[in-house]
């Protein structure tokens, strides 16, 4: 057995980026610590848009619940012209399919989305150290040494992998000295101000337009008497900081005096940074969220890419922790940093339209749903492999609705919850393939789909309307291999077994490989092979 004071993971920083990789660690049975530096929760409402592919991660996660009880879909812009509103709509409203369950942005604070996974972290078992600050970090090639400062003291923490989420100052990055290239625009301010606000219609989102693209916005919070309001400061202004001073300057620009501010509960400067780090790790320590890239808030990314920054790294470590080659945590970095690069453009000339007040900057759309984005290309998904007539190898794996054996119908998302793996064999060829498909007992487990014929082993489903077929693009017997973060790992339209194989040695604990004894760290729970 391990050293009971060498942990699996630690990680720095309790925000959606840690707390998501945390919450998927834990479930995967491994020693877990996660610290903060604030005193408590985040009180703000800063990231307040989650996206649809975010909201399919919540909920293989188990945090989704909270997070749609917290929050709505998002009001039409009231963008002001003098004494008239003209209602503007931002998002196209679309309803749910099959292939897409969440099909629209959500609209909640981020404080609600912290304590969604906070609470969800707490119902497995653990729970966020606050108040404790990363100090110092060494390391060598089995463990990392992490110094952390609380009120009791220093205390050293020995994991075999370190995670820093710990924002855009991150402490992680700095210690291991890597660069964080790009800009930050110390002329361009705006003060975000959450607070209880009376005369002004919460079915609207309002946008009052001045000159030089300096502008006013008041976003209504759900469930709450809250407005986030966004403040353009011109670049030699002194952001207002008691009440007063801030309902003057909003009754200033507006020039509406029935707008009145009570309870201010949180307010920030925020300065447009556009950065990205050099790397995403060294050695056995690792960035995420904004540690990794940091985003203007126009298009609601930066959460939502940190989120999947966790969920694309967690079932590596996992792997890696239960034998599998450590060559597996380089496609971190090769996955994830090519996203970010992209989404910071798509945010970056968001926020130039803004300023120019250019209506097409204020549309969302599929780009930012973040449902389209692929790992095709990538060290796990080469661009010469097998595809369907919809999806290539490194594309998100659409839900559908499928029929059990007994005649309930089911989502196949509910059948892939879970931090494992699944393989899903369409046709007969590919379900008898399916059965000597040979699965490591060590780490994530394997869960057998067939659909479309019987099988003696695994799970059999029916797909009666179709759903399937049209979203996975299948023409024929095919075996896909859906990896743990929800994203097609392999697609075989032929040679199933010899192709499949292949690529489940890169991603699983092998015996000749094998870097720490195999019961040192438990399988999850996920479906047992069957």
């Amino acid at each position: 057995m391990n050293d009971p004071q060498v942990i699996d993971v630690l990680v720095i920083g309790a925000g959606p980026s840690g707390s998501a990789l945390a919450i998927d660690l834990v479930r995967r049975g491994l020693d877990v610590r996660i610290v903060d530096r604030s005193l408590h929760a985040f009180d703000g409402s800063r990231a307040k848009g989650v996206q649809p592919r975010s909201l399919e991660v919540l909920e293989d996660l188990g945090a989704l619940p909270d997070v749609l009880a917290g929050g709505s879909t998002y009001p039409k812009l009231g963008i002001h012209a003098g004494p008239l509103a003209v209602p503007w709509k931002m998002f196209t409203h679309r309803e749910a399919t099959p292939d897409v369950p969440y099909p629209n942005t959500w609209l909640i604070p981020q404080f609600r989305t912290d304590r969604a996974l906070h609470a969800r972290l707490s119902e497995l078992g653990h729970e966020i150290e606050f108040g404790r600050e990363l100090t110092e970090l060494t390391q060598d090639e089995d463990t990392v040494v992490a110094k952390v400062a609380g009120a009791d003291g220093t205390e050293e923490i020995v994991a075999r992998y370190v995670v820093g989420a710990d924002g855009g100052s991150s402490t992680v990055r700095k210690q291991l000295g890597i660069g964080f290239v790009g800009t930050t625009d110390e002329s361009d301010r705006m003060l975000i101000v959450d607070a209880s606000v009376t005369g002004l219609a919460r079915n609207r989102w309002h946008m009052w337009p001045g000159r030089g693209g300096r502008f006013i916005g008041a976003c209504p919070l759900p469930d709450s008497d809250m407005f986030q309001w966004m403040i353009r400061l011109t670049p030699d202004e002194e952001p207002p900081a008691k009440k007063d001073d801030i309902v003057q300057r909003i009754h200033q620009h507006t020039r509406n005096r029935g707008i009145q501010l009570h309870d201010i509960h949180w307010t920030s400067v925020f300065r447009p940074n556009i950065r990205l780090a050099e790397n995403y790790g060294r050695g056995r320590v690792f960035l995420a969220g904004d540690a990794a890239h940091v985003h203007t808030p126009a298009g609601a990314q930066g959460l939502n890419t940190g989120m999947q920054d966790g969920y694309n790294l967690g079932w590596k470590l996992g792997q890696v922790l239960a034998g599998a080659d450590p060559a597996l945590l380089d496609t971190y970095e090769a996955e994830r940093q090519p996203i970010a690069a992209g989404v910071l453009g798509l945010s970056t000339d968001k926020w130039g339209g803004i300023a120019k007040l250019d209506p097409s900057s204020m549309k969302r759309g599929k780009d930012e749903q973040q449902l389209t984005l692929t790992y095709y290309g990538g060290p796990l998904a080469p661009a010469d492999g097998m595809r369907t007539g919809t999806l290539r190898v490194g594309d998100r794996a659409p839900d559908a609705r499928l029929l059990g054996a007994d005649g309930a119908e089911t989502r196949l998302f509910e059948v892939l919850r879970g931090p494992g793996f699944t393989a899903l064999a369409y046709g007969t060829g590919a379900a008898r393939t399916l059965e000597q498909l040979a699965w490591p007992t060590a780490g994530a487990q394997l869960k057998r789909l067939t659909v479309g014929s019987a099988a003696t082993h695994g799970l059999t489903f029916s797909d009666p309307e179709n759903t399937l077929r049209r979203a996975y693009g299948l023409t024929g017997d095919t075996l896909l291999l859906i990896r743990p973060d929800g994203y097609i790992g392999h697609i075989a339209t032929g040679d199933f077994l010899s192709t499949t194989q292949t690529a489940v040695r890169a991603m699983t604990p092998q015996a000749r490989s094998r870097t720490m004894p195999q019961q040192s760290h438990p399988s999850s729970g996920s479906g047992a092979t069957a």
